[in-house]
């Protein structure tokens, strides 16, 4: 059989993607795209905001209407707490954010009986990580390395929780079983991600920190560039830096959970943390990483958020120095607190708001880049862009050069000027 695939949302549901489709290729059969002629249809589903809600339904028509023979099966976050609103769309097979394996064997069932089926559990009574194939898409340099699964912070905004269900952290020995596999099938940086990994351990026996994960993964495939998903700003510490020191082939490249720069909207967000705990976390990383990038992301026009607390999450944001950030106006989530809070914002408000504070990510992100001219850096090629081989530096910054034939190779290179979306540079 040919199964296509599409994936919407978060590095989890790509990893996710992958897995399913490494464990079809095991069992003999094809993997394809939308564009591709199949016997059935594969949507992973992000439901994160309310455009990605919209976005998955455009995705389930248009596949719907130009393979109306084929079996169509939608699974993700939106049918994990909203496979309601799918009902009459023609979807044969309906799964949730778990039991992914189970939801291939209905998927592959429905393709031979053309019975319908529907694989969803409780999301908030699970309690077992779900272990799934390690593995990366064919042509790519890095794969992703996931470790952890669901969340317990319960932000007023957030969906999530209610989606992925509590903390099941992947075991230790799984963790580095699974890196290694992945440095023998020739890749060459590792992704280590889940849905709030600065929680692995808490569901393991003693309570490991996410220091002993990092350092075993990094540790048993020292060949491999490893990189952190993202991070609760809680969890670095001076222990927490020294410890990640010791790694010669950590990323120093760390995206830390912001969402606001204002005591009062993160109160209000029921964040863990204040402005000053969040600096004290950026002013660590740059103390024992020099040089390294500190991404984030931002939402603007939070409920009741005022145009002063907006201000003040401006300033806050210019004295982190961010390298990279991932602006979103607020997104109301139904069955969140803040679905119900006042002082919803107009979506004019949210669009003025998100431009002024792009402006400002944009300009840090310059001043980053232009502070990396004249420095050497280890770049691993991916692409030839227009000409060019592009490429990503350790702290996540695209490096172009002229070349042929680098894909998948590190090399030093001396930057020498900003271009485009990042930098030039020239081979050593």
């Amino acid at each position: 059989m040919k199964i296509g695939f599409y994936t919407l949302g978060c590095k989890v549901n790509q990893y996710e993607t992958q897995a399913m489709e490494q464990t079809l290729l095991e069992k003999g059969h094809e993997i394809g795209t939308l564009k591709d002629v199949c016997d059935a249809y594969i949507i992973n589903t992000c439901s994160v905001t309310a455009v990605a809600d919209k976005k998955n339904r455009a995705v389930i028509r248009r596949v719907r209407r130009d393979a109306p023979e084929a079996i169509l099966a939608v699974c993700g976050c939106y049918t994990q707490h909203a496979a309601e609103k799918l009902e009459g769309m023609g979807i044969d097979v309906v799964g949730g954010s778990g039991q992914r394996l189970e939801f291939l064997e209905k998927v592959l069932e429905a393709v031979q009986t053309k019975q319908k089926a529907t694989v969803l559990d409780a999301a908030l009574r699970r309690r077992a990580f779900e272990v799934l194939p390690a593995g990366g898409l064919d042509g790519r340099t890095r794969a992703m390395l996931k470790v952890q699964d669901g969340c317990v912070n319960f932000c007023s905004y957030c969906i999530i929780p209610y989606t992925r269900g509590p903390v099941r952290s992947a075991p230790l020995e799984l963790a580095v079983e699974q890196a290694k596999e992945l440095a023998a099938e020739g890749f060459r940086e590792i992704i280590v991600t889940g849905i709030e990994i600065a929680s692995w351990g808490v569901d393991l026996p003693g309570k490991p920190g996410l220091e002993t994960l990092i350092t075993a993964v990094c540790q048993a495939v020292p060949d491999l560039r490893v990189r952190l998903g993202s991070l609760e700003p809680r969890v670095i510490t001076e222990e927490f830096c020294q410890a990640m020191t010791e790694l010669s082939n950590l990323c120093p490249q760390f995206h830390l959970s912001m969402q606001s720069g204002c005591d009062r909207v993160l109160e209000r967000m029921k964040r863990k943390y204040d402005t000053a705990r969040y600096l004290q976390s950026v002013e660590l990383l740059y103390l024992y990483f020099p040089g390294c990038a500190v991404t984030t992301d931002m939402i603007v026009a939070f409920p009741g958020a005022t145009e002063e607390e907006f201000e003040e999450s401006l300033q806050f944001i210019q004295k982190c120095r961010f390298a990279d950030m991932h602006i979103f106006p607020y997104s109301r989530r139904p069955g969140t607190p803040a679905d119900k809070m006042p002082g919803q914002h107009a979506n004019a408000v949210k669009e003025d708001r998100s431009r002024r504070a792009i402006a400002v990510a944009e300009e840090m992100n310059r001043s980053f880049r232009e502070a990396m001219v004249g420095t050497r850096q280890q770049v691993l090629f991916e692409e030839e862009q227009e000409g060019l081989y592009a490429g990503h530096a350790p702290n996540y910054m695209k490096i172009y050069v002229k070349g042929q034939n680098l894909h998948n190779e590190i090399r030093t290179v001396i930057v020498e000027k900003i271009h485009k979306d990042g930098l030039f540079a020239t081979e050593i």
